[in-house]
């Protein structure tokens, strides 16, 4: 089977990487261009476009893909691309566009499925094979499969094991694809995933120590979980929930251990065991501590 590939960060990766490995042709490799990133702003090529590039496959990268002429193809597979395709594109492969998305529609349509999922608590996520449509998606399911998410799973760990997932699953979708039985998304059980905003990320304690705790795993790695210690923003990387009941105002650190720092909450108690001050780097409770030897008799975290 000839394909078009198009994604973009490393979510995408494992599914390209089975495509090549498998026995189809990938024709040809969309990806957003090279933009500048990280603190020097570099100009940086997409996780998709290296491994592309390693294994000599002839790379696009339009700015949007209104005026595009694909190359012939039986099927175009979409992995996280950050583009929208128009109606002409999703109509031109004999197999049309097939999606990996992660989530296990149509539950967490939208940008942050990974991070809503951990948010919300779900116990169990995966990835949807989908059949792509005008819209957003709200395309035919044509295989999914799911993944327990575990208590300690933070954005990252769901996010690999989905991409992973993903792959395994895309391929299987292409074997068997003049066999499968579309299945229509029931529009009553939807719910929607927007884009991640920094603002996102600031905790308040009022909340209980469970919603905080889903708050750090959720944004780990990006845009992190933050509150504020004397005025100065702290970022929260690692945390528990604890059943115990607070004593103190929520934001107080009511005890501490070697392995933790307790903080009261709206309810329960948050154990931090891995944090950074500004300007600093990621550092262990015990080392917080040490550095700070007041912090117990006052209101610690805002």
């Amino acid at each position: 089977m000839k394909i078009i590939f198009a994604g973009t960060p490393d979510f995408a990766v494992p599914t390209l990487q089975a495509l090549i490995d498998s026995a189809h042709e990938i024709v040809a490799v969309y990806t957003q261009p090279d933009r500048p990133k990280g603190r020097g702003q570099h100009v940086t090529k997409s996780p998709v476009k290296c491994l592309a590039e390693q294994h000599h496959l002839p790379v696009f990268q339009p700015l949007n893909l209104k005026t595009e002429n694909l190359p012939q193809a039986d099927v175009m597979i979409v992995a996280a691309y950050g583009l929208i395709l128009p109606k002409r594109i999703l109509d031109a492969p004999h197999y049309g566009c097939i999606n990996v998305h992660a989530s296990l529609l149509p539950r967490w349509r939208g940008a942050s499925p990974i991070q809503q999922a951990i948010l919300a608590g779900d116990k169990d996520s995966g990835v949807t094979i989908m059949q792509m449509d005008v819209g957003l998606d709200n395309g035919d399911i044509l295989l999914q499969k799911k993944c327990v998410i575990e208590r300690d799973d933070s954005a990252q760990n769901l996010h690999d094991k989905i991409a992973e997932l993903g792959a395994s699953a895309l391929i299987e979708t292409l074997n068997s694809i003049d066999h499968l039985k579309p299945l229509k998304q029931d529009e009553s059980l939807v719910t929607h995933a927007p884009k991640i905003q920094k603002s996102d990320a600031k905790i308040n304690w009022q909340k209980s120590a469970l919603e905080i705790e889903r708050q750090v795993r959720g944004f780990n790695p990006w845009p992190i979980a933050f509150c504020e210690f004397k005025g100065q923003p702290v970022r929260i990387w690692q945390a528990t929930a604890l059943s115990e009941k607070a004593h103190k105002a929520p934001g107080s650190i009511e005890k501490h251990s070697k392995e933790a720092l307790l903080v009261a909450t709206g309810d329960g108690l948050l154990a931090i065991k891995k944090l950074q001050c500004a300007g600093g780097k990621a550092i262990t409770a015990i080392d917080f501590i040490n550095a700070h030897k007041e912090i117990e008799n006052e209101m610690a975290f805002t």
